[in-house]
């Protein structure tokens, strides 16, 4: 693994944030070539349900040597080559999803992304979510605010849990806690105008951020498929929390989304037994 490097503090936010949107528009492309060749692609379960491809790794090999040109030395966490590398406390830190919905790509399913958060001494500074079928674009940086496509953004105002449009993920990867979620699902349903399950997190992250769901949970993500989004919900004026209502940490971990307005009614949702 790369050692972090000294001079984080002098590396603007911004500095970071075009490091993150170049190195993801580029991996975007070469994800796109597989797309056009997709039955060609060799598919690798790494456990159930689990999957990953010559794409998904081709995509975090091409981003993590674009930030390594421009931030040498800097810690790069990916998904697919260093899963299990800690997060430094000092330097820069990348942490990289090449590809957020590889099920959704290997399926033809419109819907999965390139996700890239910078962390500066342990703190998320810049994030990136690119959306590659569709082009767009969500971008964060810390005190910067959130944008899509360029244009800032914002969390909705909904109030009113049964006016509410809340995301989800399944644990699909994660059997032993569907028992949980079996229980959690309905009461959610029960009481919101409905629940959706695009199957990418980075993604539902941005909905949260851009307004298009007022709140969103999963019981377990890791750390690349949230480091970018958590800053695009937090920036966006939203709150991400754990299921248990403390500060969301770039972890594996429980995740809760809102619009802030809403969060405590989902956790009390979630929690009610």
């Amino acid at each position: 693994m790369e050692q972090a490097n000294q001079p984080s503090r002098r590396t603007p936010h911004r500095a970071l944030l075009a490091s993150a949107v170049s190195a993801a528009a580029q991996a975007a492309d070469l994800l796109r070539e597989h797309a056009s060749r997709r039955d060609q692609l060799v598919v690798t379960e790494k456990a159930r349900a689990d999957f990953v491809s010559a794409a998904d790794e081709g995509a975090e090999r091409l981003i993590r040597t674009l930030l390594l040109e421009r931030h040498p030395g800097a810690v790069v966490i990916g998904e697919e080559f260093s899963p299990d590398a800690p997060l430094p406390a000092q330097g820069i830190a990348f942490v990289v999803d090449p590809l957020d919905g590889t099920t959704n790509f290997l399926h033809g399913f419109p819907w999965y992304a390139v996700s890239i958060g910078a962390l500066v001494d342990g703190a998320l500074a810049a994030g990136v979510v690119l959306n590659v079928a569709t082009g767009e674009l969500f971008t964060a940086t810390a005190g910067g605010g959130a944008r899509r496509n360029g244009q800032p953004i914002h969390v909705s105002p909904e109030r009113d849990p049964g006016r509410a449009l809340v995301g989800t993920g399944f644990p699909f990867k994660h059997r032993e806690q569907l028992p949980a979620y079996m229980a959690q699902l309905p009461r959610v349903l029960a009481n919101t105008a409905g629940v959706r399950r695009a199957g990418a997190a980075a993604l539902d992250l941005a909905d949260v951020a851009c307004g298009r769901f007022d709140a969103f949970w999963e019981l377990k993500l890791a750390p690349w498929d949230i480091a970018a989004g958590l800053l695009l919900v937090r920036e966006a004026g939203g709150r991400v929390s754990t299921q248990d209502g403390a500060e969301c940490p770039v972890a594996h971990t429980s995740v809760v989304a809102s619009n802030g307005v809403l969060h405590e009614w989902l956790l009390t949702t979630l929690a009610d037994p």
